[in-house]
């Protein structure tokens, strides 16, 4: 039936964008979605089946949106329910992933295609970006308009720098507008800025180089690592959840000295070596947790599990060095602004949850914040970047209410417990499938301990592939159901 392929077209297309991109991510699942509702109508109409955690997630759903219509602004929160409505991605992949040769092509897909962002982030490291000012001369025009050596040069008027002369030709050329100076964007430690250079204003020299004033320079690295998306952070989690799957896979496999066994190696090594590279701390230390709770599961030899946490270890000292290198502060500095940033936020997110009692019942709204920060004394305020939590639990809580929070925990417990009961059930034999559910058990755990100081559920591209592995996991649960009763049926007929 053509709308049957349609829907299994989709399903690949969901798991290949996913890694990439969030419009082609939702363009999928826009189609996927109009293609299920379309097969629902026709005859014979397929089977709907029941999964573990329905119950909590659809009631979670429900609180969501009895917050949204008691919002301090309904107009505002009734309009991000579309992005709480992207739970019906596990559905739409749990209900229509129809033969486990499906389900298992759908999990190398999605590895796969986050394979492409990771060789993009490793060339674009290779070549680097912009201009790094290494060297600068005491009388440097750039010196005077506050560059610092280390800082790296990315555009100026609005076109990307590739090299000194590019910057040199831009300052002597006039401008269309008569602008008497040029703007030049930098990177420092994370923060961009940019500043005014004089037109014209070049020093004596024979090379662009020596008109800048520039002794030294190379090709700039310090970025941090963010893929396809527009942010690190989100790269990051997205690297966490694909990168579990892969490294579950890779446990579950018998023998891993084979070829299949080598591509997974290699690709939970570039996966584990991007994630790095986005320099976000408790992305680490989600991805660590993820891999030591799959090797205390899956490995089942405490010899193994002691080898993988050593290597574990090892990982540490070079972190911590990619961190100062990168960012510029320890792994747990007071001296990082991120760090007292949250701090003030909890205490003030806090406060707000537990003044009222409505706030404790159906929260504030989603997005809310955004027009009564002012009137609600939040992040510091004003002196904080305006935002959210960078908490899961506490924004739940917060803009939805303490039921929500309470059934958004039951949903994690439920399906971590599925999870669990797949990986011992001795009746699943595949190794993909068992590593599918061991990938998704690491990757969870990672996803909730990440989520305590990032509000990782807000991010839609993230969450999409929460949900996306979450689909597939339901949809194993439900073939290995099948299987049960099958046996069940067979052995009773044996019987009789």
């Amino acid at each position: 039936m053509l709308i049957e392929r349609v829907l299994a077209a989709s399903l690949f297309l969901l798991a290949f964008c996913a890694p990439h991109s969030i419009a082609g991510t939702q363009i999928a699942w826009g189609i996927g979605l109009l293609a299920w509702l379309v097969r629902l109508t026709l005859r014979p109409r397929p089977r709907t089946f029941r999964t573990p955690v329905d119950y909590a997630l659809l009631g979670f759903f429900i609180l969501t949106f009895v917050s949204a219509l008691a919002s301090y602004d309904p107009d505002v929160s009734i309009g991000k329910l579309r992005a709480a409505s992207l739970f019906t991605i596990v559905y739409l992949v749990a209900e229509n992933v129809a033969t486990r040769r499906t389900l298992r092509l759908l999990a190398f897909t999605l590895i796969a295609s986050c394979m492409i962002n990771v060789v993009y982030t490793f060339g674009q490291r290779a070549a680097g970006r912009g201009v790094k000012v290494t060297g600068l001369a005491a009388d440097s025009p750039l010196r005077a308009a506050g560059v610092n050596e280390g800082d790296t040069l990315l555009r100026v008027d609005g076109a990307a720098l590739s090299s000194p002369d590019d910057l040199a030709r831009t300052l002597l050329a006039a401008d269309a507008t008569g602008a008497p100076v040029a703007r030049v964007l930098v990177y420092r430690l994370e923060w961009r800025f940019e500043t005014e250079v004089a037109r014209g204003a070049l020093l004596a020299g024979a090379t662009p180089e020596a008109r800048l004033g520039v002794t030294s320079w190379t090709r700039g690295r310090d970025e941090r690592a963010s893929g396809f998306y527009g942010h690190y952070t989100t790269y990051a989690e997205v690297l966490q959840l694909v990168g579990s799957l892969a490294a579950g896979l890779l446990i579950a496999l018998r023998r891993r000295r084979s070829w299949p066994g080598a591509l997974l190696a290699a690709a939970v090594a570039g996966l584990g070596v991007a994630l790095l590279l986005t320099v976000t701390r408790a992305s680490w230390l989600s991805f660590l947790l993820s891999i030591v709770v799959m090797s205390l599961v899956g490995l089942g030899s405490r010899r193994a599990t002691l080898a993988v946490a050593l290597g574990a270890l090892l990982v540490v000292p070079l972190g911590l060095y990619v961190l100062q290198q990168k960012r510029g502060v320890g792994f747990f500095d007071r001296k990082d602004g991120s760090i007292s940033w949250r701090t003030t936020v909890y205490r003030e997110g806090f406060e707000l949850f537990a003044r009222e009692p409505r706030h404790v019942l159906v929260g504030v709204g989603m997005d809310s914040l955004k027009r009564h920060w002012r009137e609600w004394g939040l992040f510091d305020k004003g002196r904080l970047p305006v935002g959210h939590m960078h908490s899961t639990p506490l924004q739940l809580a917060l803009e939805r209410g303490l039921p929500a929070l309470l059934l958004w925990l039951a949903v994690v417990f439920l399906y971590a417990r599925m999870l669990w009961r797949l990986w011992r059930d001795a009746a699943l034999e595949d190794w993909r499938e068992r590593g599918l559910a061991l990938g998704a058990l690491g990757g969870l755990a990672g996803f909730f301990a990440s989520g305590l100081v990032h509000y990782n559920f807000g991010d839609s591209e993230v969450v999409m592939v929460f949900y996306l592995i979450m689909g597939l996991t339901l949809a194993l649960e439900r073939f290995a159901r099948q299987d049960a009763r099958e046996s069940r049926n067979e052995k009773s007929g044996g019987a009789v």
